[in-house]
This record gives structure tokens, C-alpha cells and sequence, in this order.
């Protein structure tokens, strides 16, 4: 019995490949509406070209300090290879896993493309994003669906839109919870839990993601026994926040007597900006500077419990459109 063809998207938010590339990176970042409206959508690319003037110099700056460029493409690669290799090692169907980025190449059409050519006669559609958002992974399905009806129509699509509480997503974070304490040096550690923000209306709109969240934490204390904090991180701009934000978190246990904090990534999957720069750099000088020490659990990258996680999605499907 001849066995069937799927192709896989894993889909991710993208960065800078090179510093040159910062100020289009930012444009086409805050040219989404799924993230941030500026004003009237006539205005919303109009404004966005000038944010990412003003904002490219200082954002340049905080990529030079992680090697001059965004390590996400090549990480997200590197998940599709370790996806691809487990997949067809242990499946009895054939895969062909790529990835598409939201605000840099490879889009979405790119990835299809790359599909439709190799045969695929069905394509999943799989988020980096463990916990849903609009600004995350909505406005990603949002393009890979706007791709597929342009290139692909007819095509049998499955979209996995979620996963908070995957069991070996969850085992891996617990296990990057436990070593990055064992080495502590038995020096009393309180876990931080920070969180890429949001604003606070898209949860009072009814996005999930603050949920998805806590259902996450929830799963891997089970796990671990040992009780967090979750805070945010990476806003931007003058509206309201999700709180308490990291840096704000960070001055409170300060003030509480902490000595020793473990920043767990919780939302992030693969290092970025948000990991090597916020956590690794700035929140790591604050904690010094306030007299407490900060390490940071490893991210996912492609630890195998994780990609393994990542195949069970695939093979265990989810809601198809």
C-alpha cells in the first residue's frame, strides 16, 4: 500500500537575518494590525514606516550584542530538520517538514511553494507559539491560509493552533526547571516565569493566551513541585500591559530579600531576542545591580523531548479546515 505525502509548515514569528535588515524587519512588524493598531488602517503602514525609522537604530544596537542578527531562522530549521528525521524514522506515511515566518523570509508562500513541489498531499500547519494569541499565532494562520487559497486550494490543510499542555513539552519544561536549579548550588532559587506581554485588551477581547499560561505553569508544578511567578516581558508603546512586567518582578523580589532567581522563557520555544538579549543581558545586570543573582532555564531549541512533543502534534492531528 503506497504510503501518503504530508507536508508540515512550522511557522514562527522571524527576525533579522543580518543588522541591515532591522528597519524592514520592524516595518513589516508593526505594519500588522494583528498585533498593533495604528491608527485608522489607511495610517497603519504609514506610521509603521515611522516607528521602524526611529526605533531601527536602538534595535540594531540590541542585535549587534547577539551576533548582528536574529538566530530564529536558523534555530527553526534545525527543529524541522530534527522533526523531519523523527518523523520518518518512526512513521509508516512520508513527511516533508519546512518552516514559513511571519515578518521575514520564508513567508508562507515560500513554504507551500516548497510543498506543492515535493509532492505533499496534505499539508499541517504547526505554531511555534505553545499558547494561542491573535498577535502570534492568529495572524499567522491568518497568512498561511491566505496563502493556501492563492496557491493551493484545494489542498487537505490541518492547522495546529495550540498546545499549553503537551506532555512532552510539559516534561521538558520541567526538566529544564530541575537542572537549572541543580545548579544553584542548593543556594534557595525562586523560578520566574516570564512571558512575552500583550496588551491588556486583547485578553479582555477574550484572547486565551493568559490562560493557555497558567494551564502550562499549572501542568509543570505538578511536575516540579516548586512554585513560580509569572510575570512579562518585551512591551512596547503606551498602552496598557499585561502585569506585573519582569523588570518590575525582578525589583520586587529584590526588595522581598530573594538572592537567587531561574528565569524559565515560558513562552519561547526557540532563543531569540527576547532570551539572549532581555533575559541573558538586560535582566541578568538589573538582578547584579540589585544585588541578586539571575540565570535563565535553557529554551527548547532541539532538545528531543521537545521535538518529540512536536511529533506527536503531527501525528495526533488536530482540527482540520
Amino acid at each position: 500500500m503506497e504510503s501518503n505525502k504530508h507536508g508540515i509548515i512550522l511557522f514562527n514569528m522571524g527576525g533579522p537575518e543580518k543588522l541591515d535588515d532591522v528597519r524592514a524587519f520592524l516595518y513589516n512588524l508593526f505594519s500588522d494590525r494583528d498585533i498593533i493598531r495604528l491608527g485608522p488602517p489607511f495610517l497603519q503602514k504609514l506610521i509603521a514606516y515611522s516607528i521602524a525609522r526611529k526605533r531601527a537604530p536602538k534595535s540594531r544596537s540590541i542585535y549587534s550584542k547577539i551576533g548582528g542578527r536574529s538566530p530564529l531562522k536558523q534555530i527553526t530549521s534545525a527543529q524541522a530538520a530534527a522533526l523531519s528525521s523523527v518523523l520518518n524514522k518512526t512513521e509508516t506515511d512520508s513527511y516533508v517538514v519546512t518552516i514559513a515566518m511571519r515578518y521575514w523570509p520564508p513567508y508562507a508562500d515560500a513554504a507551500i511553494t516548497e510543498l506543492l513541489a515535493q509532492g505533499v498531499d496534505q499539508i499541517t500547519a504547526l505554531t511555534l507559539y505553545p499558547h494561542y494569541s491573535r498577535a502570534t499565532t492568529g495572524s499567522s494562520v491568518s497568512q498561511l491560509k491566505k496563502a493556501i487559497a492563492r496557491l493551493a486550494p484545494s489542498i487537505r490543510t490541518r492547522y495546529i493552533e495550540e498546545w499549553p499542555e503537551q506532555p512532552s513539552f510539559i516534561k521538558a519544561l520541567a526538566e529544564n526547571i530541575t537542572s537549572g536549579l541543580a545548579e544553584s548550588n542548593a543556594e534557595p532559587t525562586q523560578v520566574v516565569y516570564s512571558a512575552h506581554s500583550l496588551p491588556s485588551s486583547f485578553i479582555e477581547e477574550g484572547d486565551p493566551y493568559v490562560e493557555h499560561l497558567m494551564r502550562t505553569i499549572q501542568a509543570v508544578e505538578k511536575i516540579t513541585q516548586i512554585k513560580g511567578r509569572l510575570c512579562y516581558q518585551s512591551r512596547s508603546g503606551p498602552v496598557e500591559w499585561l502585569s506585573p512586567s519582569t523588570p518590575d518582578t525582578i525589583e520586587i523580589l529584590a526588595k522581598e530579600g530573594c538572592k537567587n532567581i531561574l528565569m524559565v522563557p515560558i513562552s519561547f520555544v526557540s532563543d531569540h531576542v527576547e532570551t539572549l538579549y532581555e533575559i541573558d543581558i538586560l535582566y541578568r545586570q538589573q538582578a547584579e545591580e540589585l544585588g541578586m543573582t539571575l540565570t535563565s532555564s535553557a529554551s527548547m531549541n532541539t532538545k528531543p523531548l521537545f521535538i518529540e512533543g512536536l511529533r506527536q502534534l503531527v501525528v495526533q492531528g488536530s482540527s482540520e479546515n
